[in-house]
């Protein structure tokens, strides 16, 4: 108040009186003085958990841990009638900072203001009144001096790149951020850790495909010059017949992810899912236990400012419309017929968004064929030769931009749809904008993928009888290896790019480029403040002010769940994400810690017993997964076409002559006038030329018709989807049943603690009975004495309660000490 200009500060305090009769009303769960011992596990679990603590022991970060970890507290809901069950020995440090500012936050939220009737900082927020309203950081995270502050501490051993290798303190950032933020990297850290054996596996299959590349008889066939297979030309008129041996590369190539092994990871990914999901919900239950969040009750939560806004809109639209029924207008809310408008934008400009995605996909593909038709224009004969790589690796990075473009875009529209719902309350918000948030960019991110998996060269046609897009061009066609390698070319540098350029650059560099915009801004604020006293060393509430505002979890989940869908749904084609996603969490669990201890303003402690609607979205994508896998397998690769030739019309039982078998025969006499190729350099006379399809050969009576064999192999896909698919759904529930939900030694301890509880209060109870009993005795002796009054007796009975110890303290001392 005292500054002309520039910003000022409210500093909150909370004093005891009102901490606990809120921690009270809000039932927060405070450490009695009972402590009973937690049940260890016993035999060979006991030893394997020792070696693996010893063995542990460097990569343990370097916090202060519980003195004794056989023993836990007991806690219970905070009452100060029952104030004698608390172990407070300090007023000041018995409520932790985190939940201090969660007190005071909960106050500031249900405190009404003065004017248009509305509820809480929120709202002035809103109006802006104020700016900001944030709990302080501890302190600085840097420094030569020697106070070491929970802050400093997480910075040392957790949010520095220099300590990747060590486990994340969980507890200690439950305590400092609250249990919302806590569980989330606690679910990252799982998720790093699961990625381990699947980056192992995954290796070995792409291992697999080295090792048996040069066994691969498909592909020796196809590489051999002397089979000299004369492929029809690639497009009208300029393209030339040629060699299937030109294609040797690409047909290797592929063999290194469309090998036998792949069938084998597939079904281990969707296993794997499935046990980090079940192992997610056990490490949740046991940290739902040891933080003391079991039996955690929903707490009622205030509306948003936007929604008493528009209530309070609604109800003076009313009060113009009738005086009468003043009682019904106190309780009135927003129906259904109040947000329709915002469903009907909502539905609309979804479908929009979503259609907005599938016509980028569209352009690429009309780049693709355009482009690939005028390089083969070209007279250079080396652009010629590498139509197809040039076009693929231009598209898939033009594929790339647009993705990262329409990502930005739809997170923003995400948000707008969600605000013109006017949800009532913070967690339906979060939940709506979560939903539509993932549903955008699900499309955005897999539609290219889903193109080339499932819709790329399916409907090309045959040579005399093609299928054109624009009058001129034909749908273009998958490679001579199958369209497999250009899946896992897409795959991996969507996912890449996403994660190099979206997950790691944009987090860096933006919040860097804001911090500098604010500070210049600051500075130039600074040069017009004269007469302020600039001596004095920055308060830490000024500090706080140029850090970020926290704007919630949403965004780390996102990135992490799109992730998990690269690395589950197409990882038949591609068994190596699992390693890039693992190097990429590496980084990104420190990037995370170092952005919400040094960069952002102190986020409020959120209490949350589970990750929410995030773990919905994982097993729905789990359960995708194998239905994905399954038609990769059976659709876009050559495993099924491969094992049906083995094992139905190989002559010996060997893949010789599979090249062969696959290729149908054309008559190139046939070919619609001023498609034929022009100034023809071919070797030899060309009377058939050879497409891949299972056709009958001109000689025949139905003749270009789908042969017996097309059928065969029909059949043969669709009963390996239906088998692969119902084996691994069998195998997830076997999977899900044999792993328990809440670890055995946590629900006999939620048990045990029931019990102690019970012990616990019948025993604080006698206790009383006792001082009460012995009070009376004392009573009736001083009554015989006549020393005292029967008011003094009275008075003095009501203040006094038990000690820790037995022995007996007036309240009015202890509660000085308290």
């Amino acid at each position: 108040q005292n500054k002309s200009q520039g910003v000022s500060f409210v500093r909150i305090h909370a004093p005891w009186q009102v901490l606990s009769r809120e921690a009270e009303l809000l039932k927060i769960k405070m450490p009695t003085k009972k402590m009973y011992e937690i049940t260890e596990e016993k035999g060979i679990l006991k030893t394997l958990n020792e070696i693996w603590c010893k063995f542990t022991e460097p990569l343990q970060p370097q916090v202060p841990q519980q003195e004794n970890t056989k023993m836990k507290t007991l806690s219970y809901p905070f009452s100060r009638e029952k104030i004698y069950l608390y172990n407070i020995k300090d007023k000041d440090t018995f409520f932790d900072n985190a939940t201090r500012s969660r007190i005071v936050r909960e106050i500031l939220k249900r405190t009404s203001t003065k004017t248009r009737n509305s509820m809480g900082i929120g709202t002035l927020i809103a109006n802006n009144v104020y700016d900001a309203a944030y709990p302080l950081h501890d302190g600085e995270y840097e420094g030569q001096n020697d106070d070491t502050n929970e802050r400093k501490l997480l910075y040392q051993e957790w949010a520095r790149y220099g300590v990747f290798y060590k486990f994340q303190p969980i507890d200690l950032i439950r305590k400092y951020f609250g249990e919302k933020i806590g569980l989330y990297f606690a679910w990252l850290g799982l998720y790093t850790e699961f990625l381990i054996p699947s980056s192992v596996v995954g290796i070995i299959v792409f291992l697999y495909g080295c090792i048996t590349i040069e066994s691969d008889i498909p592909s020796k066939e196809m590489c051999d010059q002397r089979n000299a297979f004369t492929m029809c030309p690639l497009c009208d008129k300029f393209c030339d017949y040629w060699n299937l041996s030109s294609a040797c590369a690409t047909a290797r190539a592929s063999h290194l992810f469309d090998n036998p092994a792949t069938v084998f990871f597939s079904i281990f990914m969707a296993l794997w899912a499935t046990t980090f999901l079940e192992q997610w919900k056990r490490l949740q239950m046991r940290l739902s236990y040891f933080w003391d969040l079991t039996g955690l009750e929903e707490e009622e939560e205030h509306p948003r400012p936007e929604y008493e806004a528009k209530l309070l809109q609604k109800k003076l639209e009313n009060k113009n419309i009738t005086t009468e029924n003043s009682n019904e207008n106190e309780k009135e809310k927003l129906t259904w017929s109040d947000r329709i408008p915002g469903y009907a934008v909502n539905f609309g400009l979804i479908l929009f968004m979503i259609m907005l995605a599938f016509s980028a996909v569209f352009g690429v593909i009309v780049y693709r064929i355009t482009t690939a038709a005028a390089l083969s224009f070209s007279t250079n004969e080396t652009t010629r030769s590498n139509v197809r790589v040039t076009v693929t690796a231009t598209a898939v990075i033009i594929n790339l931009v647009v993705v990262l473009i329409l990502d930005e875009i739809y997170g923003a529209v995400a948000k707008w749809l969600t605000e013109i719902e006017i949800p009532k309350t913070e967690k339906t918000f979060e939940e709506r904008l979560i939903l539509k948030a993932f549903l955008l960019k699900f499309v955005n991110s897999y539609a290219s993928i889903f193109y080339v998996a499932f819709f790329k060269g399916r409907f090309v046609g045959r040579p005399g009888h093609y299928v054109y897009v624009f009058e001129g061009y034909r749908m273009e066609e998958c490679a001579p290896g199958g369209c497999l390698m250009e899946l896992c070319i897409q795959l991996s540098i969507i996912m890449l790019g996403k994660q190099l350029i979206q997950n790691n650059l944009f987090e860096i560099g933006i919040p860097k480029l804001k911090k500098l915009f604010r500070k210049l801004k600051d500075e130039r604020t600074e040069v017009k403040e004269i007469g302020t006293d600039q001596s004095k060393d920055p308060q830490q509430w000024d500090l706080d002010y140029i850090l970020e505002p926290f704007t919630g979890l949403t965004p780390e989940y996102m990135e992490m769940i799109i992730q998990f869908g690269f690395v589950t749904l197409f990882v038949a084609s591609f068994p190596l994400a699992p390693v890039f996603a693992l190097l990429n969490n590496i980084i990104e669990v420190r990037l995370d810690a170092k952005k919400f201890v040094t960069e952002l303003r102190r986020p409020d402690t959120v209490r949350e017993k589970d990750i929410g609607i995030w773990y919905n979205i994982l097993s729905g994508i789990g359960k995708l997964s194998v239905i994905i896998n399954a038609f990769v397998i059976a659709v876009t690769s050559d495993f099924i076409p491969r094992l049906m030739y083995q094992y139905a019309y190989s002559q010996n039982g060997t893949m010789h002559g599979f090249i062969n078998h696959t290729l149908s025969y054309f008559n190139v006499s046939q070919l619609k006038a001023g498609t034929q190729p022009e100034n023809s350099l071919f070797a030899q006379e060309v009377s058939f030329c050879r497409f891949k399809d299972y056709r009958e050969p001109p000689w025949s009576p139905h003749q270009y018709e789908f042969s017996k064999q097309y059928w065969a192999v029909l059949s043969a896909r669709l009963a390996f989807v239906i088998l692969f698919q119902n084996l691994v759904m069998f195998l997830s529930v076997l999977v899900d049943w044999m792993i328990p939900d809440i670890p055995k030694d946590i629900s006999e301890q939620i048990k045990k603690e029931k019990t102690v509880l019970v012990d616990f209060f019948l025993k604080e109870e006698h206790e009383k009975l006792k001082l009460m009993e012995s009070f009376i005795a004392h009573d009736k002796r001083k009554r015989r004495t006549g020393t005292k009054s029967r008011r003094t007796r009275a008075a003095s009975f009501s203040q006094c309660h038990c000690s820790p110890k037995g022995s007996f303290t007036s309240f009015s001392s202890q509660h000085t000490v308290v």
